[in-house]
């Protein structure tokens, strides 16, 4: 396999860090564009493991951080479930650039319900995978709804998500209030394939019915 550090424009200006794992034998099969879970980074144990078993199969996988996470420049408190996004637009833009348009997208997490709001904005994309996705993006508020109040009433607060500290704005509320996917997964015309976990605590499996 040989691996790609790569740097790319997000939606936002700021640079964002990403990983293009490609196999070594032959052209790829396809690319593949992979975007990570809530608070996440593209090199989080299941973006590893997925990307590794996507080019044992001979695929091409590209996994970055959205803004202000991981390695990628910015804030993520001024970030959006929009600005998401438009960060995987801007991936999928920069891959068909340097190498070639991603075919198959696959999100984990939040990161699944921004690949199905995106899908219909990348147009060589035939199939798209999500893992573990909530079925509406709303449903990521759950990790912080103690501090919903104190968002709305001072415009921000800082929480605390998987052990870390995060600030979370008003605006970030607003604007995935304003999400639904339903017509999204009409309008995507795309093979959708749905991985969930009976048992998963974090996004019921009710999610994905």
């Amino acid at each position: 396999m040989t691996q790609e550090k790569l740097t790319f424009t997000g939606e936002s200006g700021d640079q964002l860090a990403g990983r293009l794992d490609i196999p070594d034998e032959g052209e790829p099969r396809g690319y593949v564009l992979f975007a990570h879970c809530f608070t996440g980074s593209k090199d989080v144990l299941a973006a590893v493991r997925i990307a590794k078993a996507l080019w044992l199969r001979g695929f091409a996988v590209f996994r970055f951080d959205f803004t202000g996470l991981g390695e990628s420049e910015g804030n993520f408190s001024n970030t959006t479930f929009s600005s998401n996004v438009g960060d995987l637009v801007a991936a999928a833009s920069f891959l068909r650039e340097c190498h070639e348009a991603p075919t198959v997208l696959i999100g984990h997490n939040l990161g699944g319900a921004a690949v199905l709001a995106s899908a219909g904005k990348i147009p060589e994309a035939r199939a798209v995978c999500t893992i573990g996705a909530p079925a509406d993006p709303e449903h990521v508020v759950h990790h912080f709804a103690d501090a919903r109040e104190e968002i709305e009433a001072a415009g921000e607060a800082e929480v605390t998500i998987g052990g870390r500290p995060f600030r979370i704005k008003s605006s970030f509320l607003e604007d995935i209030e304003g999400h639904s996917l339903k017509e999204s997964i009409r309008d995507m015309r795309k093979a959708l394939l749905v991985f969930h976990s009976p048992v998963d605590e974090i996004v019921d499996i009710g999610n994905a019915r």
